[in-house]
């Protein structure tokens, strides 16, 4: 059976968020990336509640894809340490952990969010 990019990335997804779970102690950090920007959001899946939602389209300032999923990391743990939080689940979206998505998740640690 062939199956297409698109499905290997749902069952991808369908895999990993079988095992995340966020609370409100440890909010799940969601992340979606199109092939233009990269959107995140932290999700405390007990109260189906979004906490905090940023896109790079938001953030000003020019540079490279990987340029701007590293500002959008910083803003990201700048923002989610200002709700009281140090300690989140990564999930991933289906996506490879490289490139765009590995750039935003270094520099959210660096700015102080643990996963």
């Amino acid at each position: 059976m062939n199956t297409s990019t698109r499905e290997k990335k749902i069952q991808r997804h369908v895999r990993i968020r079988a095992q995340l779970h966020g609370i409100a102690s440890r909010p799940r950090l969601s992340v979606s990336r199109s092939s233009r920007y990269i959107q995140v959001q932290l999700i405390d899946d007990d109260k189906g509640v979004t906490l905090l939602g940023i896109s790079d389209s938001s953030l000003k300032g020019k540079g490279t894809k990987q340029d701007r999923a590293r500002m959008l990391g910083k803003k990201v743990a700048e923002e989610t340490l200002k709700l009281g939080v140090k300690s989140v689940v990564f999930d991933r979206g289906g996506h490879h952990y490289h490139g765009r998505i590995k750039a935003l998740a270094d520099a959210a640690r660096q700015g102080g969010l643990t996963f």
